[in-house]
């Protein structure tokens, strides 16, 4: 028992570590990402270490990781849109390519915008071979307008953890058999984009965006990556498994602290959990029965 506590310990010091590398200095953006679409929608602080996403009536812009990952823990400082945004979503996710491909495996924060004195809304999906409809949809519990705040995501073979401020909020649990609901066999690239999503994104498109107030701006800044970077035809780190702290088993689960965490965020955030939506699946998807406590 003694040494299994010393063993959680550790792990929580290296979790920790991790999460706490994204207030130290980075490298630029050109040094991690490449952008998608519209360059002059997008623009750097005169130190490179703030990035800021532009839309307008036009068009929005979006960048994504030069490298792909399979497995990890990343993570990135966002403050979101200000004032009336309704219709706006800032997206910061994983893909395993740069488009809506129909064979993909996504991992998706997006961020609902509002009108003016209205909660942001975070929405989160999975996909995993095209197939989403995993939607989760939380309230926040702070402006996240105001400042950064730290979105991050922890991906192994057990478990996709959302993380809001060092907080999990949601827990997508992979199976002991073969399945086809969890990603886990493509590497993915991470992107953030912001674009005009006012067909569904507010009140399910009630509430238009406002042009008058464009332009729309998000920023970023401390992308943190701790994982698995791909090589082809394999790269070693994949077949490796508890080499590194995000696929060692105490990163499988959820800790103690981490279990009181997300108890509270199941109680006060959540505003829609598919598994819990039986008009709209009359037959749960099977993932749905699996614990995120185990």
């Amino acid at each position: 028992m003694e040494k299994k506590n010393s063993m959680v310990v550790i792990w929580c010091m290296l979790v920790y570590l991790a999460m706490a590398a994204s207030a130290a200095p980075k490298s630029s953006f050109d040094d991690n990402f490449s952008i998608m679409w519209s360059e002059n929608h997008f623009k750097t602080s005169e130190d490179g270490q703030i990035w800021y996403l532009s839309l307008d009536k036009d068009t929005g812009c979006g960048f994504q990781t030069k490298q792909k990952y399979r497995f990890g823990w990343f993570s990135m400082k966002l403050k979101l849109v200000g004032g009336d945004s309704a219709g706006v979503v800032t997206a910061y996710y994983m893909c395993t390519e740069d488009g809506a491909g129909p064979t993909r495996d996504e991992l998706d924060f997006e961020f609902l915008g509002n009108r003016t004195g209205e909660p942001y809304l975070i929405q989160t999906n999975v996909y995993k071979n095209g197939t989403g409809n995993r939607e989760m949809r939380h309230k926040l519990w702070f402006d996240p307008t105001l400042d950064y705040h730290t979105y991050s995501i922890l991906w192994n073979s057990h478990q996709i953890v959302f993380f809001v401020d060092r907080v999990p909020v949601r827990v997508y649990k992979n199976a002991d058999y073969e399945n086809n609901f969890f990603p886990n066999q493509k590497p993915m690239y991470l992107f953030s984009s912001i674009w005009n999503a006012d067909d569904w994104a507010t009140r399910g498109g009630l509430e238009k965006t406002d042009w008058k107030k464009a332009p729309f701006v998000s920023s970023y800044k401390d992308f943190t990556v701790d994982g698995c970077q791909w090589k082809d035809p394999y790269p070693e780190c994949v077949s490796t498994t508890t080499e590194h702290w995000w696929d060692q088993y105490e990163a499988w689960h959820l800790t103690k602290d981490q279990k009181l965490d997300f108890a509270w965020v199941q109680r006060n955030l959540v505003i829609y959990d598919y598994c819990k939506d039986t008009e709209r699946f009359p037959k749960l998807p099977e993932e749905c029965s699996l614990s995120p406590w185990d």
